[in-house]
């Protein structure tokens, strides 16, 4: 008994000495709860000290962009013959770090974008849909009673600015007070708070805004004073043409540069389409790097909003599209950083996944044929617009007469194509199940009033039912399945090259972001 109690006191020895000695050599550690003050002094102490802070940081965000985006992302630019599968290569894939973070915020395990982009922003959980404050109580709300107001916390891109004097960038392609931008420079217990975020860009004093509209501008009632008045008020130059965007530089001064081109809600078009010589996420980039350049260094933080946008509306080849084009912003950061390799740090992430997005779905099996979504010519936004057009021209339209306009931007038609021994259900060859499934959702669009019940939510959710059940349909084909026309709790994946990025290695929750990037640039 004696010998036997011996040997599991010994035991327990070696397996706790072995314990602490893992733990000490582990290069960070961080707290998992970080909606309490964290010191961050030991964050600080464990970046190596022949490690220099980055003098430039890209911060980018894919909005509803998790792995599966990612992934399809590969397989659309890759090879899908039988033994010869190949993926293509996304440019960030290549980083030395990758990590995963967890999305979920102090309302729910699937989080909507104010909160995450707080969460990577600012370092804490809050509401659903609040901006830079952090919750009060055991009760979500978006209202100032349900926040705190008077201690206010500052952003990662606020604290640069004023503690290290780096100049800051904002761009997205939507709106430019939107949810994840806002959450870099406003503090709002709402997201729907449109105007007075703007107000807040106003006095930011950030040195360059770029992308998309100001969604507001004269408040929810057109009754307040331009936003973009204030702007230029407040010392900024507002570049609303190609070519004095492409004229910007360093000696520009506090600039806000405005898409020439404007799709829906404010938003730069989707890069399936974009027009020859339309400005891209990338030139925005390219002109940020120019604007921001300086001896004390920047931070720019670059939102591809419209991957979101094209999940919620369950459009697989636009969002598929939008990653790439994310892609394109990257790659002008990566070349930035050839030049300036020890002194520049670049992140790619999420904030959170949208639609339930899915590699893989019940009729297509363990098949996938996403060289299909090739034939969709268009977003489904610019199919409505063309749509509606037809319809105003003709308000009697018939199933029969759009069927050539479906074909033409989405590929499928209702007559035999030869699959070339591939089964029906992959090809653009519509079945008699998928022609009603059409002509149903048809007479929904032309019907004089939506109905609101539940089985119609599911099948349209908010979108055309005409033009969704067409994504639909194509996406099914091509093997790609979603479950919501909302956001879903899936982990995102990070990824990080240059000075500090073995920080973003591992497992973490996503307001461990802003600890990291506290940690690796200095700040006390």
């Amino acid at each position: 008994m004696f010998k036997r109690l011996l040997s599991a006191i010994l035991f327990l020895t070696v397996v706790t000495l072995i314990v602490t000695g893992c733990m000490a050599q582990n290069h960070v550690s961080l707290p998992m709860q970080h909606d309490k003050t964290v010191s961050t002094e030991h964050l600080v102490q464990s970046v190596k000290s022949d490690v220099q802070s980055p003098k430039y940081i890209f911060m980018f965000i894919g909005d509803g962009m998790s792995a599966v985006q990612v992934n399809s992302a590969q397989i659309y630019m890759g090879t899908n013959k039988h033994n010869n599968l190949r993926l293509g290569t996304l440019n960030f894939q290549d980083f030395e770090a990758v990590g995963y973070q967890t999305t979920h915020d102090a309302t729910s395990f699937a989080p909507d974008s104010a909160s995450t982009a707080t969460a990577l922003s600012s370092g804490f959980k809050t509401w659903n849909g609040t901006i830079g404050l952090r919750p009060v109580g055991n009760v979500s709300g978006n209202k100032a009673e349900n926040v705190d107001t008077k201690n206010v916390p500052k952003t990662i891109a606020e604290r640069l600015k004023e503690e290290k004097g780096m100049k800051i960038g904002i761009v997205s392609t939507v709106t430019i007070n939107h949810a994840t931008p806002a959450a870099y420079y406003a503090h709002v217990p709402s997201r729907n708070s449109y105007y007075d975020i703007a107000l807040q860009m106003a006095d930011s004093e950030f040195d360059y805004f770029g992308g998309g509209t100001i969604k507001q501008p004269t408040g929810s009632n057109k009754d307040q004073k331009d936003v973009y008045e204030i702007l230029k008020e407040k010392g900024y130059k507002i570049v609303k043409t190609k070519k004095d965007i492409l004229a910007l530089n360093n000696n520009s001064g506090k600039v806000y540069a405005v898409t020439p081109v404007i799709q829906d809600d404010g938003a730069m078009p989707y890069a399936i389409d974009h027009k020859e010589g339309d400005l891209t996420l990338a030139d925005f980039v390219k002109k940020g790097i120019d604007v921001l350049d300086n001896d004390k260094g920047f931070f720019m933080m670059v939102e591809s909003g419209k991957i979101d946008w094209a999940g919620h509306a369950n459009d697989a080849k636009t969002n598929i599209v939008e990653v790439l084009a994310f892609a394109d912003a990257i790659q002008v950061a990566i070349d930035f950083a050839k030049a300036h390799p020890d002194e520049t740090l670049i992140i790619v992430t999420g904030d959170h996944e949208t639609g339930g997005m899915s590699i893989g779905q019940a009729t297509t099996g363990y098949d996938v044929a996403l060289e299909i979504l090739k034939h969709q010519k268009m977003s489904y936004v610019a199919f409505d617009e063309k749509l509606n057009s037809i319809i105003e021209k003709n308000p009697d339209l018939t199933f029969e007469e759009i069927m050539p306009v479906i074909t033409q931007a989405f590929g499928l038609k209702d007559e035999y194509i030869d699959g070339e021994g591939k089964d029906s259900y992959m090809t653009l060859e519509l079945s008699d199940s998928e022609v009603e499934r059409l002509k149903k959702a048809f007479d929904a669009t032309m019907a004089e009033e939506q109905s609101n019940d539940e089985e119609f939510y599911r099948l349209y959710g908010d979108y055309n039912p005409l033009t969704v059940t067409l994504t639909h349909i194509l996406n099914n084909k091509a093997g790609i399945g979603w479950t919501s026309y909302s956001h879903t709790g899936v982990p995102v994946p990070v990824y990080a090259t240059g000075v500090g990025a073995e920080l973003f290695n591992g497992a973490y929750d996503n307001t461990e972001i802003y600890y990291k990037l506290v940690a690796v640039t200095g700040l006390k």
